[in-house]
């Protein structure tokens, strides 16, 4: 089941795999995960790096559950294999919200890698 996004009608359309992502991230089922990740993607997040779908869940859980957050995407840029979203992510954290880069490597209707700064 999808869970859409609500996002501006004048942000432009994000690819289904970072969709699945930013959906998944705000509280759809973390099984998902396995539909826009490849099996060998990488995620940088908090000068640490998981790989693979195992550790990618992992991630996301525990940072669910430690920051009880929410990413709103507001902003779209990029060619080609590399899409940056900027989203505001509101949680249980010092300083929020803030707005954090989500940089995209994708191939195909895959994640390679995502780094969050």
């Amino acid at each position: 089941m999808r869970i859409p996004l609500p996002v501006s009608p004048l942000l432009p359309a994000l690819p289904d795999p970072i969709a699945t992502f930013f959906e998944v991230s705000n509280g759809a089922d973390d099984a998902l995960l396995a539909r826009c990740f490849a099996g060998d993607a990488v995620v940088r997040d908090e000068s640490r790096v998981h790989e693979g779908h195992e550790a990618i869940r992992s991630w996301l859980r525990a940072a669910k559950h430690k920051y009880a957050y929410t990413a709103q995407p507001e902003a779209v840029s990029g060619e080609g294999a590399e899409v940056t979203v900027v989203a505001k992510v509101a949680g249980d954290f010092p300083g929020s919200p803030v707005r954090l880069s989500h940089v995209f490597e994708l191939a195909g209707d895959r994640i390679l890698s995502l780094e969050i700064r």
